[in-house]
């Protein structure tokens, strides 16, 4: 029996996104209905909005920038010091990953070597965006 190698089912890495700040980069061609991230750790702990609210600014940042939100609910890893690759993935108006009931990433379609993996995040959250989309680039500009 051949033991699974740290490498394998990875497709992508954390690097410099051209959307915002640093996001998730294929490291290879993805087929389209793949489960990205297969193998990360799927545990939540969900918080109260209230809770998060009375935090010192800083730590609240990391909830509110990396929470998944759910009514009055924020969703993070049991440790902010363990956020995978998958946390990492930046928004878009034309994503190329979806959040399924479970939570976990599938490909919409087949993602090339070096393009940014990018999730719709109005599809998992109940409440306007709290931030303003970047505008769509025009191709080749």
């Amino acid at each position: 029996m051949t033991k699974r190698k740290p490498h394998d089912g990875v497709y992508a890495r954390i690097g410099m996104s051209r959307v915002h700040g640093v996001g998730v980069l294929a490291i290879r061609d993805i087929p389209a209905g793949v489960l990205v991230f297969a193998g990360e750790s799927e545990r939540v702990r969900w918080v109260s909005r209230a809770y998060v609210r009375r935090l010192p600014k800083a730590t609240r940042a990391l909830y509110e920038d990396f929470g998944m939100v759910a009514g009055n609910m924020i969703g993070v890893p049991s440790s902010l010091n363990m956020l995978s690759v998958g946390w990492y993935v930046n928004h878009s108006e034309r994503p190329n990953v979806e959040a399924g009931d479970d939570g976990r990433f599938r490909t919409l379609r087949r993602i090339r070597k070096g393009e940014e993996l990018t999730a719709d995040y109005r599809t998992f959250v109940d409440e306007p965006l709290p931030f303003k989309p970047a505008p769509r680039r025009r191709a080749g500009g």
